[in-house]
C-alpha cells in the first residue's frame, strides 16, 4: 500500500514511493565513568542531554495502551499516539500500511511509522524500533501464561521511548543532519521467525528515498542490568557504523556497559536492512533478567526497565545524531 505523508503545517496526502569482527580500536578501552551512578560526563558535541526519565515516562505510557499486538486496542492507541506526537515534532510523518497473511492463514493490518527530520538534506541516519509486541509470553515458566500476550516494556517499549524522546528533543533544537525515525510493526508477532521482522521487511523493499547512508537499532534497551556489546551481524555486516556507536560510547565514558567484544548473534530487524544495501547495527542487551528469564513472558512490565539505563543508551544516539554520523 501507498505510505500515507502528514506535516506540522497539517497537509496529509498519498504519494508513491518507492570471519568475526577483531575487537574495535575506540582509544578509551572500556572507559572510566559510571553513568548508572551519575558521575556527568562531557558531551562531545554542543547538543541539549537526553532524559532518561522521560522516557521512562513514554515507557510507562506505551505499556498503559495494554499489549500492542496487531489487531488489538492497544495497538491501535499506541498507533493514534505516535502518530498525533510525531505529526507535533516531525517535519514530515510518513505511514506505511501493509498486509500479511501470517503462516497459520492470518491476515495482519499492519502499518509502519516514519518520522522525517529535515528532510531536504540528502544525508541520512535512519534511527529505528519495533512498535508491537509479542503475541504469546512462550518463554513464561508457568504453561498457563504462554498463551496470553507479553506487556512489552523493554521488548517493544524501550526502543521506541528512546526514539519518541529523541524525536521531541529535535523539535525543539534540530541536528544539522538528516534524521529519519522508523517505527516498524509486526518484528515479534511469529511464533517463529517466517512471521517477524515484517515491518522490517516491508520498508527494506520499499524504502522511502532519499535511502539513509547507515541505522542503529534499538531493541531491548532498558534493563536495569545493562550490557550492550556489539552484536554478531552488526559487527560483520556495519563494521564502520559498529565502531562510531561503541566509539562514542567509550568517549562519553560508558564503556563498561558497551564493551568492546562481540556478544553474539541475533536475528532482529536490522538484517533485512543490511539485506537491502543500508549498512545497520543493532543496540541490543542480550540478557534480559536473571538468565534471560523475563524475556517474552509477563515479566517484561515497567518495573524492569531503568530510566538510567534509558539515559545512556539516549546520550550515545543523541551524540551520533548531533555529530551527524
Amino acid at each position: 500500500m501507498e505510505p500515507q505523508i502528514s506535516t506540522r503545517r497539517g497537509r496529509r496526502w498519498a504519494v508513491s514511493v518507492l570471519g568475526a569482527l577483531m575487537v574495535l580500536a575506540v582509544g578509551c578501552g572500556d572507559g572510566g565513568g559510571d553513568f548508572a551512578q551519575g558521575t556527568p560526563q562531557p558531551l562531545l558535541v554542543d547538543r541539549p542531554p537526553f532524559s532518561g526519565s522521560a522516557a521512562y515516562a513514554h515507557v510507562e505510557t506505551q505499556v498503559g495502551f495494554g499489549p500492542r499486538v496487531p489487531g488489538t486496542e492497544g495497538h491501535a492507541a499506541q498507533l493514534e499516539w505516535m502518530v498525533e506526537n510525531l505529526n507535533a515534532w516531525a517535519d514530515t510523518v510518513y505511514t506505511q500500511e501493509f498486509e500479511w497473511t501470517t503462516q497459520a492463514g492470518e491476515t495482519l493490518q499492519l502499518t509502519n511509522v516514519m518520522a522525517r527530520f529535515l528532510p531536504d538534506r540528502s544525508h541520512r541516519i535512519l534511527l529505528l524500533a519495533h512498535w508491537d509486541t509479542r503475541p504469546w509470553a512462550d518463554q513464561a515458566p508457568d504453561e498457563a501464561d504462554r498463551a496470553l500476550p507479553v506487556p512489552g516494556a523493554n521488548d517493544g517499549g524501550s526502543g521506541v521511548a528512546v526514539l519518541m524522546e529523541l524525536a521531541r528533543m529535535m523539535s525543539e533544537e534540530p541536528p544539522a543532519t538528516g534524521i529519519d525515525i522508523l517505527f516498524v510493526d509486526g518484528e515479534d508477532y511469529g511464533p517463529e521467525t517466517d512471521d517477524m521482522f515484517l515491518g522490517a521487511r516491508h520498508y527494506a523493499a520499499n524504502p522511502l528515498p532519499p535511502e539513509p547512508a547507515f541505522g542503529v537499532l534499538l531493541d531491548m534497551v532498558g534493563d536495569v542490568d545493562p550490557l550492550f556489546p556489539i552484536e554478531g551481524h552488526s559487527a560483520e555486516r556495519a563494521p564502520q557504523v559498529a565502531q562510531r556507536v561503541w566509539g562514542i560510547a567509550a568517549r562519553l565514558g560508558l564503556g563498561r556497559y558497551f564493551p568492546t567484544r562481540v556478544g553474539g548473534y541475533v536475528s532482529d530487524d536490522h538484517i533485512p536492512l543490511n539485506d537491502a544495501g543500508i549498512p545497520t547495527i543493532d543496540i541490543i542487551d542480550f540478557s534480559y533478567g536473571p538468565g534471560h528469564s523475563w524475556w517474552h513472558t509477563l515479566e517484561d512490565t515497567p518495573d524492569k526497565v531503568s530510566p538510567q539505563t534509558l539515559g545512556m543508551v539516549g546520550e550515545v544516539v543523541t551524540e551520533l545524531v548531533f555529530q551527524g554520523g
